[in-house]
């Protein structure tokens, strides 16, 4: 849907944020969007609208995007603005948020590209409205450290020398076998509460996705995460989540984290 390419020097992109059924423009006119020089604005789409902003099309080649995306911190800033514009939306209708840099050639082009679309926006609207997204994170018991166990000096041989003690090397081992063996015992112990506590959740739920884990490196944790996974939850039921993860906290004795509400990226479909 988004139409990166070559630009016009002084041409301008339509830069399409989310469509919503019905959205107070005031809502998101005051925010800075992805460029702070024109305002962010309703673009009618006939029974449904567009939050868009005018933005320099040489801005969003090919060639300027693909510069940005290597700019962790420059991706940054136009994520936290693309999802403030986004959130401020969402807080007054439905919403279906587009994906990060969804672009078109002009007003015109997003109306007649996003009007063709309309039979699925209608759609992933009734899915989501009243709804949000919430995150749940489960986290395995970080490894206990362990303290060297202390081994009988080896005797002494005539030579000087030094000589394993008897069965030393099979102690060794098995008490290597014996840490394995408990590592494993907790890591499955971990699985099963992760299931456990989707399943629960699931129930709750109108929609859930699983998602793959994320390593030590990226959650700063010691504790391994054993469950990442993120339902779409009816308004009504917000505080019954919330409760439910303390529940199941309590419960089990694991680390659950709980992240929302958002808006529901996970659960508007490809549009």
């Amino acid at each position: 849907m988004t139409e990166h390419g070559s630009a016009v020097p002084g041409t301008q992109a339509t830069y399409v944020f989310a469509v919503c059924r019905d959205v107070d423009p005031a809502a998101v006119r005051d925010l800075p969007g992805v460029d702070a020089v024109e305002p962010v604005r309703a673009l009618p789409l006939g029974t449904l609208t567009a939050v868009v902003q005018s933005v320099p099309a040489a801005d969003f080649t090919d060639e300027a995007w693909q510069s940005r995306l290597s700019d962790q911190r420059e991706l940054e800033r136009y994520a936290r603005a693309h999802h403030e514009v986004v959130s401020a939306a969402a807080a007054g209708s439905p919403t279906v948020p587009l994906p990060l840099a969804t672009l078109y050639h002009g007003d015109e082009r997003a109306r007649q590209a996003l009007a063709e679309q309309a039979d699925r926006f209608h759609s992933a609207l009734r899915r989501t409205a009243r709804h949000a997204e919430w995150g749940v994170k489960v986290y395995a018991p970080a490894e206990p450290s362990v303290d060297p166990v202390p081994v009988a000096a080896p005797p002494v041989a005539r030579s000087g020398r030094t000589r394993p003690a008897a069965g030393a090397g099979l102690a060794y081992l098995e008490r290597k076998r014996g840490m394995h063996r408990r590592r494993e015992s907790r890591h499955d112990d971990a699985l099963r509460t992760a299931e456990a506590v989707d399943a629960e959740v699931g129930r709750l739920a109108t929609a859930f996705r699983r998602l793959r884990p994320h390593g030590a490196q990226q959650t700063g944790q010691r504790g391994v995460q054993v469950l990442n996974a993120t339902y779409l939850v009816a308004d009504h039921r917000a505080a019954e989540l919330v409760q439910l993860t303390r529940t199941l906290q309590e419960r089990t004795g694991t680390r659950i984290e709980l992240s929302g509400p958002w808006v529901p990226y996970s659960f508007v479909g490809e549009v």
